[in-house]
Formats: C-alpha cells, structure tokens, sequence
C-alpha cells in the first residue's frame, strides 16, 4: 500500500514549512539558543502545517545529530532514528501525540498530568506532548493541566494544536497567558502550485500548469488538502494530470459556464437563466461553489478592467474575463458583486439554494446598466453598457397594433435610474415647470444628505432664462441659504439630471418672506406626478398602451 502524498512529502525542517517563515525562525531560533518554552499554541486553518511543526520541534529537541556542525544550527537532521520514529508518527517515550476529538475529558486530562512527571528516557532529551485539536477539551481538563502549565517539570514541553483558539479562550482565557502563541497563515495559490510542480517533479509524472491553478485555488490555502487532491487526480487515469480530470474530481464548473452566465447577463437575456442552471442541477453541481467560483470570476474582471493584474488563474478563466470586460461595464460588475455578496450566506444555508441563485441571476440581467452623468451633462450622447433588449409583444398586442414597434417592458419603468441620466420627460424651462418637478428634486437632495432637501424646501425656485435657476431664501432662512450655498454643485447636478440639460444655480435673499414659494398646495404630489408620467408614457408608446389594454396590465412607476 503506498503512502499518500501528504505524508510522504510532509516537511522535515523547519526551513521546509510554506508560508510560515516566522514561525519557522522563532522556534528554529529557540531550539538553538537553549530559550525553548515549556508552553505554545499553534493555530491558523486546517492543512498548512501546525501539527508538522510541532513534529519538527519534537525532532529538533531529541535529534540525535544535535548540534552536529553539518547540519543547519537548531535545524533536525530527519535522518537518524529518532527522527524517523517521530517523523512517521511511531511509538516513542518521549514525544506522545493526543488527539483531543476523543482524549477531551478530566480523566485524560489527569493522566497526561501525571505522565507528565517523569523524566525523558534519555539525558538531554525532552519530552514533548502534541495536542492536536486542543480546543475539543472541556472547561475541566482545561483546569486539570492549569497547574503543570504554569509550573511545568524541567524538560517537559506542550504543544497545542488548533484551527479555533477563540474557543479556547472562552472556555479557559488563562491558559493563554501561559503558552507562547504562533499563528499560521494561509498559504497561496502560487505557492501551493509552485510545490505540487515539485511533488509531480519528484514523482516523475507530469501535469497542465490550468490544472496545478485549479487544484491550488480549490485548496483554499491548505498545503495537504492540494497534496489530497492530486493523489486523487492521480489514482483517476493516466497520462499528464488534465484541468478537465481535475474538475471531474473537484465537481468544478468550467469556465465556459460562467463565460454564458455574463453573456447572457451582458445580452439582457434572463430567459436563459433557468436553463443554465438545469444544467448544473443535472451534472450535481454544488450551487454554493458554483456562485463562489462566479464571483471569483467577477472580481477578476472588475480588477482587470481597473487595470490591476488577476494572479493565479487559469488561462480558460483569463479568455472568459477578457470578453466580458468588452460586454460589462466595470460598474456593473461592482454592483453584480454587492448583489452576490448580499446573497452569498443565504445560499450557502438555504435549505432551497436553486431558487436564491436563480433569483441572483435573474436580477443581474435584468438590472439597469450604468451611464456616465459627466458626460450626459456635458451634451454627449451617452449610451448605457449593455443596451436593453427588449422582451417580445404578446401576441394579441401584436395584432392590436401590427405596425407599432417591440414595447419597453411594461413590469417596471425605470424611472429612478433615468432620474440619474436622462428624465424620461423633459421638464419645462420655465418657474411652473421647474415648480411641478420640485418634489422630486428636494427628495432626491434628501436622500444625499436630509439637511440639503430641507434647505431646498425653504428655498423660492424661479427659472429666469433657459438653464439658469435662482433660488430665493427669506431673511428667516439664512442658515439654509448658507447651506445650498456650500453645497451648490451638488444642487446644480441633481437639477441638471432632473431638468434633463446642464442647469447654473444662483442663491439670493429675498425681502418678502415666502413669495413665491412652492406651497403644500401648489405642489404635486409623489402619485401625481407618477400618474402623470404614466399617462404621457402610454401618450408617446401606442405599443405600449395596446399590450396594457389587451392584457390587463397595471403599470408601475418605481422611481
């Protein structure tokens, strides 16, 4: 039977450890200048070496090369015999390992207690215990080993290993000021990928470099689980390791998938969203890592599109970022990400994972896409990211109307988003026009900051020439004026994306309080102003107004 490959590879040194460099100084450098703690708690996530070290420390203290001038100064040889037997994990007097999943109770813990007294079976050696999954012992046995933590026998040293050391605190806070505490990082793809290479080197086999990438992202910073996962894509044919055995082995969306997935997002195609999904549903795909692998997949294009270098992907993922950065705008992928990050705890613990992602899908390729409000206010003609496609007319509208043009969608016209770019109906250059619309331009200032739209509600608006307002404020209202004042550019971007052309803004004082400020009752309200918009909307679309009438729909203003 042979020996897998996290084992057989397992490092011996210290210098050997990934990523934990300083680690490896602190205890190489202790081991060699005699100041070895009686006491240490190694924690960080599973698979990147806690309990190998603790290993190469029990190795490095009874290594009988020790000191030996051919070997590096506190470093083991993992040569001699005593290496070996605690390398491979063997019986040995002085270095014991516990596992606490199931050595957890007061009982185990007195035992250790009293083990613990005597001396090492040789002069010079040390007895070291490793405790692997520390934090499964209860309140109890944390109390039993208090004592010997705090006053331990000459030459005796506790290693602690665990992945949850906030657990430990909570159930026994003063043993922590007893050890010595070292925290393992995560170790990364590239690093990961860089020891597989050596490994297969090693073994005499070979392997796809986009299989290496897969493999080391998958692995999510864990040195063993990567070695697991090849042992695995190696046991599951011959030949070079290929990034499609690998995905057949990991259960991994190929990027194809995704590639669809933001084309058809691009293409404002939501129809074709249940059927991506059927698929995945049918190969077994785990949805929880499907959506993680996409939004690894957009954050990649979002970072390539502000001009920063994506590391360790797979050249299929870089040709499927590289055309959608043509289709999505890097604001879009912003916002589809704030989406999935919204979603993300709920899928993963949903009890119905398909219906959230299907949802998240759905609310990608049919949301808005962004404009530039510079450039619109600066009279060019802005076109959003990814025009929208418009859904096909039912058919009785279609004989309603044969010669009209394909209808908006009638579900929800966004007029909110237009708020920001274009109005979808001009406002009149004039003080009436300007007034029928002020509603809407004091609850937008009062989404941006509420003492601006209560500036702006005590303010008098007039136009006196087209693209110039000028807002009157009583003598009673200075600090009002004031604050438009500080905040007149604001004022004149949220007028000229109302107004739908740049729009100057002028402050002054008036001497007769209120003259002619908009009242309670000249304003039109929020459902006024909604249902006249409606109407002229239904007016300008004959299209639009017959799909309404033949079937029934009722039309909603969301801005």
């Amino acid at each position: 039977m042979s020996i897998a490959l996290a084992r057989r590879y397992r490092p011996r040194q210290f210098a050997d450890l990934l990523v934990q460099d300083h680690v490896a100084a602190a205890l190489r450098g202790a081991v060699a200048r005699g100041r070895v703690g009686h006491g240490y708690l190694l924690t960080g996530p599973r698979g990147v070496g806690k309990t190998t070290a603790a290993r190469i420390l029990a190795m490095a203290l009874n290594c009988e090369q020790r000191g030996a001038a051919e070997h590096p100064e506190g470093e083991p040889c993992g040569e001699c015999a005593t290496c070996q037997r605690i390398w491979n994990g063997s019986a040995t007097l002085d270095v014991v390992e516990i596992d606490a999943a199931s050595n957890r109770g007061v009982d185990d813990a007195r035992d250790l207690r009293e083990r613990a007294m005597y001396a090492a079976s040789q002069e010079g050696h040390h007895k070291v215990y490793i405790i692997d999954e520390a934090h499964m012992l209860t309140r109890e046995a944390w109390n039993a080993l208090l004592k010997i933590l705090e006053e331990p026998p000459p030459g005796v040293v506790f290693v602690f290993a665990t992945t949850e050391p906030q657990k430990i605190f909570n159930m026994a806070a003063p043993v922590m000021s007893r050890l010595q505490r070292f925290d393992f990082r995560r170790i990364g793809p590239a690093a990961i990928r860089a020891r597989l290479r050596a490994v297969l080197d090693a073994e005499g086999l070979d392997a796809e470099e986009d299989a290496l990438t897969i493999m080391a992202r998958h692995a999510d910073g864990g040195m063993r689980d990567a070695l697991s996962t090849l042992d695995q894509c190696l046991s599951f044919g011959d030949g070079p390791v290929t990034a499609a055995r690998v995905r057949d082995v990991l259960g991994v969306v190929d990027d194809d998938t995704y590639g669809a997935v933001l084309t058809l997002v691009a293409e404002r195609r939501p129809a074709d969203v249940f059927g991506i999904i059927d698929q995945l549903v049918d190969a077994g795909s785990d949805l929880a890592e499907f959506a993680g692998g996409l939004g690894e997949v957009l954050r990649a294009m979002v970072m390539a599109q502000y001009g920063a270098e994506p590391e360790g992907l797979a050249e299929s993922t870089r040709a499927v970022i590289a055309e959608a950065s043509k289709q999505l705008a890097p604001e879009d992928g912003v916002r589809m990400l704030k989406m999935l990050a919204d979603s993300e705890t709920a899928i993963r613990r949903s009890a119905n994972p398909r219906l959230i992602v299907e949802t998240l899908l759905l609310r990608w390729a049919m949301m808005d896409r962004t404009a530039d409000l510079r450039a619109l206010l600066a009279g060019e003609a802005v076109q959003p990211s990814a025009p929208a496609a418009a859904p096909p007319i039912p058919q009785e509208a279609r004989r309603a109307t044969p010669s009209a043009p394909s209808a908006p969608r009638v579900a929800a016209p966004t007029s909110h988003a237009a708020g920001a770019t274009s109005p979808a109906i001009m406002v009149p250059q004039s003080t009436d026009g300007l007034r029928a619309v002020w509603s809407e331009v004091v609850a937008t200032a009062s989404r941006h900051s509420s003492l601006l739209g209560q500036a702006l509600d005590h303010s008098i608006p007039r136009i006196d020439s087209p693209g110039m307002v000028t807002l009157g404020f009583s003598g009673d209202s200075a600090v009002f004026q004031e604050g438009v004042e500080r905040q007149q550019a604001t004022v004149e971007t949220i007028l000229s994306a109302r107004m739908g052309t740049p729009t100057r803004v002028a402050v002054e004082r008036t001497d007769t309080p209120n003259a002619g400020r908009p009242g309670k009752s000249a304003r039109m309200t929020s459902s006024d102003i909604r249902a006249d918009r409606l109407k002229r909307l239904r007016t300008c679309d004959p299209a639009l107004d017959a799909a309404a009438d033949a079937l029934d729909l009722e039309l909603v203003d969301e801005g």
